[in-house]
């Protein structure tokens, strides 16, 4: 199995920026025959274009449409790996994935929803912009064992307690699982004073997490 190298990221986000469908396609194709689990496909690929994407545009170096364009386009791959990633376990463990309220950015929770879908978990998954209330109101009705929680702005991190705290009033003792892209910079000792609460970095360390609770 060959490995994603330099070359294969630069030529893939290049595609990207250009909107390039037949460039990028055949990019993620080759490298789905070469063997590249979806996962790498999501940690090494699409996720540092999207990182690169979002910087590109915060400093002015590309346009809105064009990060909205890219974004799209790695949605969509996303969309057309679903099939191959989805477990045919029987599905018997339940979470909730959901962006924080105000929180628009919704490819890398989904990702993490694929994640737990692979590994036999039912994933409920919210989206962006969920309000806290009515994820608790879905959450009393299918109560879940676990909660996954994305926050892209470290700006943010005061919506996050919120939401934490209004999660911990209706379930107490349920873990919740934060990640996302605020936390480059800084933040995630904020969540030592919240019970079960843990900040997983990467598709990796929840795959990790995955097995440990499967022992």
């Amino acid at each position: 199995m060959t490995e994603i190298n330099d070359k294969i990221y630069t030529d893939f986000l290049n595609a990207l920026l250009e909107g390039n469908r037949k460039r990028y396609s055949e990019i993620v194709s080759k490298q789905l025959k070469n063997g590249i689990a979806y996962i790498e496909l999501y940690e090494i690929l699409f996720k540092p274009a999207l990182y690169k994407v979002g910087e590109l545009w915060q400093f002015n170096k590309i346009s809105v449409a064009t990060e909205h364009l890219s974004s799209a386009i790695i949605e969509s791959l996303v969309n057309e790996l679903r099939p191959k990633v989805i477990s045919d376990n029987e599905q018997t463990n339940k979470i909730i994935v959901a962006c924080i309220e105000k929180e628009h950015h919704q490819i890398g929770i989904k990702m993490v929803s694929d994640v737990f879908e692979s590994k036999g978990w039912d994933s409920c998954f919210l989206g962006a912009n969920t309000p806290t209330s009515e994820l608790v109101t879905f959450a009393k009705i299918i109560k879940p064992d676990l909660f996954a929680i994305s926050i892209a702005m470290y700006m943010d991190f005061p919506i996050l307690e919120m939401m934490i705290q209004k999660i911990r009033v209706e379930f107490p003792d349920t873990p919740i699982l934060i990640g996302g892209q605020a936390f480059l910079r800084e933040g995630a000792d904020i969540l030592n004073k919240y019970s079960d609460v843990n900040y997983l970095k990467d598709l990796y360390s929840i795959e990790s997490y995955i097995k440990k609770l499967d022992l």
